[in-house]
């Protein structure tokens, strides 16, 4: 199992974070350029990553202000389990992303970067989408 992770802080409650990352159809704001022909209800998502492969995603649970998990609603290329946890401090929250992926090794060379960055570039755009 690889894991990719990365973690930013929101200057927002923990209830404007959760209530944001419930809804599927926000995550396109966390979305770097790459990703296309985006459709998406409050439960599932389903993208393209340009020049690379589809994804269909869908909310596996949702623990009130403390975590999401999104798993794959369709076979993906590989297995993959994407988390968000959430920690409160005072008019601030800690946001955690991420990405657990069954990779071999072949697929680990090339997708380690990428996904990493994914993970990055997701937290990254949080703090400027939560309003």
């Amino acid at each position: 199992m690889s894991v990719f992770t990365s973690t930013a802080i929101i200057n927002r409650p923990v209830s404007d974070v959760y209530n944001f990352l419930a809804d599927m159809n926000n995550h396109k704001q966390l979305m770097p350029e790459s990703i296309i022909d985006w459709s998406s209800t409050t439960d599932t998502v389903n993208f393209n990553i340009q020049n690379m492969a589809k994804l269909s995603l869908r909310v596996d649970s949702r623990t009130p202000d403390y975590q999401i998990v999104i798993i794959p609603a369709q076979t993906p290329p590989f297995a993959m389990k994407l988390v968000w946890q959430l920690a409160a401090d005072g008019d601030t929250t800690k946001a955690t992303f991420t990405i657990n992926a069954e990779l071999n090794m072949m697929m680990k060379m090339m997708a380690s970067g990428p996904l990493q960055k994914l993970a990055d570039h997701e937290t990254s755009s949080l703090a400027a989408a939560v309003k």
